[in-house]
């Protein structure tokens, strides 16, 4: 395609403003090259506005509701503690609000030139941009990032689509809270949103077509945390395929194979995210898609197109805000020259049910199956002084650890502030440390932290 004269040159174009481009805007910008970054209108990106920002601050309101009901163990009379749906809103709204305008001034600070409107590709490292308040603008960038991540996924279950399901971003709207919830999916997102729902007072039901929840970890740290899903009034199906949806006033009847029907006020499709790749043209752009609509990137971030880049979760990347964030670091080295790569990235996850389970490395199945010759150790929650100080000894602690090495492979930390005390170990396993490090080192008193302590030296062996 030819392109016309009044095409705008700039050292750094980025189509959407999620962790890894904006940040990678900003400081382009700072160092005085021209930068313009595009974005629908979403600022911030999809973890401020509606992922982890807003969640994880129902999250604590939901905490709230449930260490309310167990104040006197504390030594305090609270009363009945009630969600207030405006308020509950309100304080959502207000975190999210806040975090926009900070991201706004930043943009604007950083020298970048901040563009509202959808842009599609037309040619190579070029974009058509439709202004958000009317025209047009031509862009073509010395290097190009592709960062415009995932919206949620609605499985193609007949009936789901036309009977409304709510999604992890539509739930957050808290137009109501239902008393019957059917979650479809038991991911992440999916258990995450079934417990805070319970404790906001929905009778909520979690649906998995697979044979048991969280089949990434091992067995006896996921069944301790779905144990105490149960405990919290989550009703949890495994093994169950829902065959058809309807939607009939303001009952949603689910059908599933097996002939069960379940019936309730909303339906969560918690199903998975798909990449927003369909308008952007990439055709014309020579960057190619796998059979998903995933960007094709290499262990550099590169696509199949020159001087063209793709970060986050429209990358295919693990879908977490803080790999999007070492996404830019990678492409960032690299667009100046450098050859970084994705290879051999330690990742954490959290995933903020009460409590927390977080890890880093591998599990015990994934270490035997490589071949290690592994040691295990396991410590329940209750024996660490801090846990009983907060009257929160659900829990448990598990470390995977190289017999001939000593090397830490990993952890899992199913336990109040997990995810703080997961950086402890995943710092310890990047420096190369051994476990010793750990079981003896001075960690202080009464902290979370200072249960790796007793970890490491509770081995099963």
């Amino acid at each position: 395609m030819v392109v016309s004269r009044d095409v705008e040159d700039v050292d750094l174009l980025v189509v959407g403003g999620g962790k890894a481009g904006k940040t990678l805007a900003m400081d382009t910008a700072r160092a005085g090259q021209r930068v313009v970054m595009v974005e629908r209108g979403m600022i911030g990106g999809t973890c401020i506005n509606v992922a982890c920002i807003p969640t994880k601050s129902l999250v604590t309101s939901a905490r709230l509701m449930r260490r309310a009901a167990t104040a006197e163990a504390l030594g305090l009379r609270l009363g009945q503690a009630e969600v207030d749906l405006e308020l509950l809103r309100s304080h959502k709204e207000d975190v999210v609000s806040g975090m926009v305008e900070v991201n706004r001034r930043q943009f604007v600070d950083s020298g970048m030139d901040l563009v509202l409107g959808t842009a599609r590709f037309i040619a190579e490292r070029t974009v058509e941009i439709a202004l958000n308040d009317g025209g047009r603008r031509l862009v073509r960038g010395k290097d190009v990032v592709i960062n415009t991540g995932t919206v949620p996924r609605i499985a193609p279950v007949p009936g789901l689509a036309t009977a409304k399901p709510l999604t992890s971003e539509s739930i957050m709207d808290l137009h109501h809270i239902p008393d019957r919830l059917v979650v479809i999916g038991g991911g992440y997102v999916g258990l995450e949103f079934a417990q805070m729902f319970a404790a906001f007072g929905s009778r909520v039901t979690v649906l998995e077509s697979g044979p048991r929840l969280l089949p990434r970890e091992d067995s006896d740290v996921a069944e301790a945390l779905l144990g105490y899903l149960r405990e919290d009034g989550v009703e949890l199906v495994t093994g169950a395929t829902a065959k058809e949806v309807v939607r009939e006033g303001g009952t949603v009847s689910v059908l599933l194979e097996d002939g069960r029907r379940l019936e309730a006020d909303d339906v969560l499709a918690a199903t998975g995210r798909a990449p927003v790749t369909g308008e952007l043209g990439l055709d014309a752009a020579g960057v190619r898609t796998d059979e998903n609509g995933f960007v094709q990137v290499d262990d550099r971030l590169a696509t199949s197109a020159p001087r063209t880049w793709a970060v986050g979760d429209v990358a295919g990347s693990p879908q977490f805000t803080h790999v999007s964030l070492d996404d830019y670091r990678i492409v960032k080295a690299n667009i100046a020259g450098g050859d970084r790569s994705t290879n051999g990235r330690l990742v954490p996850w959290n995933l903020f049910t009460d409590p927390e389970l977080a890890r880093v490395g591998l599990t015990e199945g994934q270490a035997r199956a490589e071949g290690h010759n592994v040691r295990i150790a396991k410590l329940p929650v209750m024996a660490i002084p801090r846990a009983r100080t907060l009257r929160d000894t659900r829990g448990l602690w598990k470390a995977v650890v190289d017999r001939d090495s000593e090397q830490i492979l990993g952890v899992a930390l199913l336990g109040p502030e997990a995810a703080e005390v997961v950086t402890v170990v995943q710092t310890a396993m990047l420096a190369g440390l051994p476990y010793t490090a750990l079981r003896d080192g001075m960690i202080a008193h009464p902290t979370m932290a200072e249960g790796l302590n007793a970890l490491f030296t509770a081995w099963g062996d």
